[in-house]
């Protein structure tokens, strides 16, 4: 019998390797769009030639068409029925593939072929960015829906959101820390150089001149490999057990979130507070590779000092979220929420 969808055991108990495949979705999307959101429009500056305002101009119209976008997906993902394999886990495989290879074809070096700021290598930059946004929905929207469908126990929630995050600063690890190292070795002209690493030395190359576009194709090639490995292992070893009646799933409509928003005063605030905090890390996670390197780059901004700044921040975030349902439990719900806001905040 397929255990793929479990109604009756809505407060199941949740095994450690459940909870490390459900968490290996976000290491997963933290390497297909945290790699994007960090490093794409330093890769369309510096490599492709594009003027930082166009590429910027790019991000905010795909971003405001999500606006739209989103809520139609989330309709979409709650009205579909439930099959031998689950709601919401067939999203993963049956656009998680297609994603992946969308998001490498960001990465693709045409400005070897249509010219570097010209306006087919603009047009190009925007429709796969465009493509890749709109397909990345159909994979965020359903798995975080397949997180509420695990099960309703307090106790494994906090576990597994724990994990989740855990997981997903290694995913961070690899983006911020080892991504621009490994495009650096991948890069022509390498010159041994300090990494920062601890006295480890390397030879690296410059990565954000035009002919590395090459060493980030690959680079990025091999992390989109691994992120449709994890994206399947999060199918293959979840399973779902609190799913929505047909009746209840029928009624959806896409207007439902516009009214609650309008009529939830609470929502509106922890909507606004999304909104805000996304966007500051989104500004943060963009303007971290032109920080570098125009602060610490040189020889054309290779930052070779990045990996090791990285691995500061990364580390915290990998280790201390173990400390989480303990602290929650101690602190209340708001006073956790508070306390980490004003880290964030001062971070």
């Amino acid at each position: 019998m397929d255990t793929s969808v479990q109604k009756n055991d809505e407060f199941a108990k949740l095994s450690t390797w459940n909870r490390v495949s459900y968490g290996l979705g976000d290491f997963a999307q933290n390497l297909v769009f945290g790699t994007v959101g960090g490093f794409l429009l330093f890769y369309l500056t510096n490599i492709n030639g594009i003027s930082a305002g166009v590429g910027a101009t790019i991000f905010l119209v795909v971003r405001w068409i999500n606006v739209i976008w989103d809520p139609w997906v989330g309709t979409v993902v709650d009205k579909a029925k439930v099959t031998k394999t689950g709601k919401y886990r067939p999203f993963l495989i049956n656009f998680g593939i297609p994603l992946v290879i969308l998001a490498a074809l960001l990465f693709l070096p045409v400005a070897k072929v249509l010219g570097a700021g010209t306006i087919a290598t603009t047009v190009y930059a925007t429709v796969s960015y465009m493509a890749t946004a709109l397909v990345y929905s159909f994979v965020n929207i359903p798995y975080g829906s397949l997180n509420a469908s695990l099960t309703r126990d307090e106790t494994e929630i906090g576990k597994l959101t724990s994990t989740r995050m855990m997981l997903a600063n290694i995913g961070n690890l690899l983006v911020y820390t080892l991504f621009p190292l490994f495009v650096q070795l991948a890069s022509p002209n390498a010159k041994l150089t300090d990494t920062g690493l601890f006295g480890l030395k390397l030879k690296l190359g410059n990565y954000a001149a035009p002919e590395a576009a090459g060493a980030w194709f690959k680079v990025y090639g091999v992390y989109m490999i691994i992120g449709a490995i994890l994206l399947f292992l999060t199918y293959r070893n979840t399973k779902e057990r609190v799913l929505a009646s047909e009746e209840a799933a029928e009624q959806v409509k896409y207007t439902d979130l516009f009214a609650e928003l309008k009529r939830n005063k609470a929502l509106q605030i922890l909507g606004l507070f999304f909104l805000v905090g996304f966007t500051l890390m989104f500004f943060g996670n963009t303007v971290w590779p032109y920080f570098m390197q125009y602060n610490f780059g040189v020889e054309g901004g290779k930052s070779a000092l990045m990996a090791s700044i990285g691995l500061i921040g990364s580390i915290p975030g990998i280790f201390l979220v173990v400390f989480w349902p303990r602290l929650r439990a101690t602190l209340g719900k708001k006073g956790f929420f508070y306390t980490f806001l004003g880290i964030f905040v001062i971070g």
